[in-house]
């Protein structure tokens, strides 16, 4: 099977958010090296502690991706299982978490968040909880949608006909036919996730100054700009959005390739 574009992007995005910080090794505080720009000694320029951006900006991008997807993965899981039990159950149940969906979409996610990271500020659990919990409804409505459909198959009124129970039924035909979407969901919330971890970095109440991530880079990048050290916004920014961008493409590739022929119904 040949390779996506974006899967070859994400793919070198990873290796370099691994490598680079492997390769370059443990560096050292070096402020007679700082704000140096772009140049043969240091590819990036270095921040205003005398660290290479380069480096740096591999390290907070592999804290961001490592967060994002921890956050698309709870997510997901958490909409899967609640989008499950309301279609399964259905009645007053569906209707109590149609509600509960509703309710939090009406709620704006990065106040939210905000709310939640605060509250424990600097801790990575916090910050997850913060996006997992303002993402899933999202998903828990697609795979409700989904499966009240699937529910009128004819395959799975046989199994409740034969005696089958609720859970056989939701483990062997209602949670397989919705795995393609729950996919497409969690890679369409990998983007979502990292621009997320980023802002709530960058307004200072995500992961702690000294714990590398593309927030915090871009916050402490807001002094240096000022004395002239474009560098050391453009490269964690440049970063992020190519980031960001690889993987909602990603999404896109993931979508039409489980999306139903032409003339077809899932």
């Amino acid at each position: 099977m040949k390779a996506d574009p974006p899967w070859i992007v994400l793919g070198l995005i990873v290796a370099a958010a691994v490598g680079i910080p492997l390769l370059a090794g443990d560096q050292v505080a070096d402020f007679a090296a700082a704000l140096q720009p772009p140049g043969p000694g240091h590819l990036a320029g270095t921040d205003h502690s005398g660290y290479d951006l380069l480096v740096r900006t591999a390290e907070g991008l592999r804290v961001s991706l490592l967060i994002a997807a921890v956050c698309a993965v709870v997510a997901t899981v958490l909409g899967v299982a609640i989008g499950v039990a309301a279609a399964l159950v259905g009645g007053g149940l569906d209707a109590v978490v149609m509600r509960l969906v509703d309710g939090f979409n009406a709620l704006p996610h990065l106040v939210v968040g905000i709310v939640i990271a605060a509250m424990w500020r600097g801790a990575p659990l916090a910050i997850i909880a913060s996006i997992a919990l303002t993402h899933w409804p999202a998903v828990a409505r697609v795979v409700r949608a989904e499966l009240l459909a699937v529910a009128e198959a004819g395959w799975v009124e046989t199994a409740r006909l034969a005696g089958a129970s609720r859970w056989f039924v939701a483990r062997t035909h209602l949670v397989p036919a919705v795995t393609g979407q729950a996919l497409v969901a969690m890679v369409v919330l990998l983007p979502h996730a990292v621009w997320h971890e980023s802002t709530l970095s960058f307004l200072g109440v995500g992961l702690s100054p000294d714990r590398a991530s593309l927030g915090t880079l871009l916050s402490e990048a807001r002094g240096d700009v000022l004395a002239g050290a474009w560098w050391t916004l453009a490269v964690p920014a440049a970063a992020l959005i190519v980031a960001a961008l690889a993987f909602a493409a990603a999404g896109t590739s993931v979508r039409n390739r489980h999306r139903p022929p032409v003339g077809q119904v899932w």
